[in-house]
């Protein structure tokens, strides 16, 4: 009995050496390297720095493990403002002013005891003074040093890894849940973030993995600096276990990150990060990740861009080579309501610029849907991308409204006017107002029956209404204008053979759009239903399709 006795005095004397011991170096600033004043901005990144030098996985030196759980400790008190405020008053983060806080006198407390030098384990003499207080933490809770009673007696008693066999339960985040990321179920994702434009990070986990503090701040690091382009969310996989199932994100022995994507998929789809936990690698891999919706052009396409398409065009003007981020951003949450275009430019005096009026760099140019150009905003200044976007966000909404004005004015004047919108018959007379080289796109509607004329001219009626067009031009000079006509192929067949050798002579009916200026052309004999017809002008307008030179200048009889 007394050796049993013994024993545990031994293991209980330990027990206090190493708590003792434990509470004179885990003081969070100290293990971080970080003053008492520290920001988050550095508490972050000492954390960062530090997790990488002894994360078990890159360092297999003796003790890294245990450094890596008292950092990983540290962090979790410090980037948490009460813990840290209680740790500031207290010294313990639970507000705990002393070893047996919270438990007057130190006794009675779930998981505490209290033991005094020279009296055996249970033998109720109560003659010593001195006496020292330990609690532990109830139900299995972490307490202020980091780990609970059963941890205590995990190390002392087998398993594991550490110098007593086994690894501190708190060890990587253990227990621990996303502070600062929007937590999201079913619902949000599929209202805020399924084709919403906007690139989302996103973290699937389960409270009980390990490693979740690390990824909290590698993930944290990436979205400051993507601030604006990029949107965090975590989803907790034992609350939302079927959403989680459901979407394939289920984490398996640690955390997971996917980027909700457009670059494989225009509607956006999940692709999860393989890559190394760095701020670094993940930064890039989001970068890589974000929308792509506008259209890069050359230099000498600028005057292709004087008419506009199925939407209302803004184009950007800058010195990047590549697309700027904040371009990418508003491309993909205005993908829907305005078609993106940017281009390359580094000198203002480019004769190419100055035909837009573009005084400064960067600039953008909008086209309403008569295809009036209006420059929205030159000399653009950033101070970061989430400013960026915001005030440019504000002049997009300008602009589009504006084009939604002008198109429900045109089709109040159309209405009013039927007759105003009436295709006309391609003739001598009136080729050079409606094909000539004051015309930048003339589409013209060849028919060979009185039914595919029918077709042709309710279809081409239909499409000049709308607002990826202006109304067919009635003789002006305007250069920003695209006309309609219709072409008698029985009538006109010397005219198709300017285009074809077989003059067409086998279609009923199909749509040619001519560049007189350039005496260039393309042809379109597809299914004439008022959905293809509009996205063929609009690929034509665009520039998508390729066009060939005519075999020589149409003329009409």
């Amino acid at each position: 009995m007394k050796t049993r006795s013994a024993t545990i005095f031994i293991i209980v004397v330990a027990m206090c050496f190493l708590l003792n011991s434990e509470a004179k170096t885990t003081d969070p600033y100290k293990v971080l390297g970080v003053d008492k004043t520290a920001s988050q901005r550095e508490i972050q990144k000492a954390f960062h720095k530090l997790s990488l030098q002894y994360h078990p996985d890159k360092n297999k030196a003796k003790g890294a493990q245990e450094k890596f759980a008292q950092i990983n400790n540290a962090y979790e008190i410090l980037s948490d403002e009460q813990k840290r405020k209680n740790y500031d008053l207290y010294g313990d983060e639970k507000g705990n002013p002393g070893f047996g806080a919270g438990h007057p006198g130190g006794q009675g407390g779930p998981g505490s005891f209290t033991f005094r030098p020279g009296e055996q384990w249970g033998s109720g003499d109560q003659g010593s003074s001195k006496s020292f207080s330990f609690s532990f933490g109830g139900s299995g809770d972490s307490n202020s040093f980091g780990f609970g009673l059963d941890d205590i007696l995990g190390n002392f008693f087998g398993g594991g890894f550490g110098p007593f066999g086994s690894s501190f339960s708190s060890q990587s985040g253990s227990k621990s849940t996303p502070k600062s990321f929007r937590s999201l179920t079913s619902n949000i994702y599929k209202k805020e973030i399924i084709d919403e434009g906007m690139t989302w990070l996103l973290l699937s986990y389960a409270p009980s993995l390990r490693g979740i503090q690390h990824f909290e701040s590698i993930i944290g690091e990436v979205s400051g600096t993507l601030q604006g382009a990029l949107k965090v969310g975590n989803i907790n996989c034992e609350k939302e276990a079927s959403f989680c199932k459901e979407l394939d994100v289920y984490p398996r022995k640690a955390p997971r990150l996917f980027v909700y994507s457009y670059k494989e998929n225009e509607k956006g789809s999940l692709v999860e990060y393989g890559g190394d936990l760095a701020v670094k690698d993940l930064k890039a891999f989001c970068q890589q990740h974000l929308p792509r919706f506008s259209k890069r052009i050359d230099l000498n396409q600028l005057d292709q861009y004087s008419t506009t398409g199925k939407l209302p065009r803004v184009l950007l003007l800058s010195t990047k080579k590549d697309t700027p981020v904040i371009w990418r951003v508003l491309s993909g949450l205005y993908r829907k309501r305005l078609t993106f275009s940017d281009v390359e430019v580094h000198d203002v005096s480019d004769p190419r610029v100055k035909k837009l009026g573009v005084d400064a760099l960067p600039a953008i140019v909008g086209w309403l849907p008569n295809g009036e150009k209006l420059i929205l905003k030159t000399g653009i200044s950033v101070k970061d991308i989430k400013s960026a976007v915001h005030d440019l966000s504000n002049i997009l909404d300008s602009f589009e409204k504006e084009s939604k004005k002008q198109t429900s004015s045109q089709s109040k004047k159309a209405q009013a006017d039927p007759e105003d919108s009436h295709i006309q018959l391609l003739s001598r007379s009136n080729f050079d107002a409606l094909c000539g080289e004051k015309t930048p796109v003339c589409i013209i509607g060849a028919f060979r029956s009185s039914k595919a004329r029918e077709k042709l001219e309710s279809l081409l009626t239909l499409v000049s209404q709308k607002s990826l067009s202006r109304k067919p031009n009635r003789g002006g000079s305007s250069r920003d204008s695209i006309s309609y006509a219709l072409l008698d192929s029985a009538k006109q067949q010397s005219f198709l053979n300017a285009f074809d050798k077989t003059g067409y002579k086998s279609s009923d009916k199909l749509l040619i759009a001519y560049k007189p200026r350039k005496g260039k052309f393309t042809v379109f004999m597809g299914e004439t239903t008022i959905e293809e017809v509009e996205n063929f002008i609009s690929s034509v307008l665009s520039g998508d399709v390729p066009f060939r030179e005519t075999h020589k200048k149409p003329v009409l009889k």
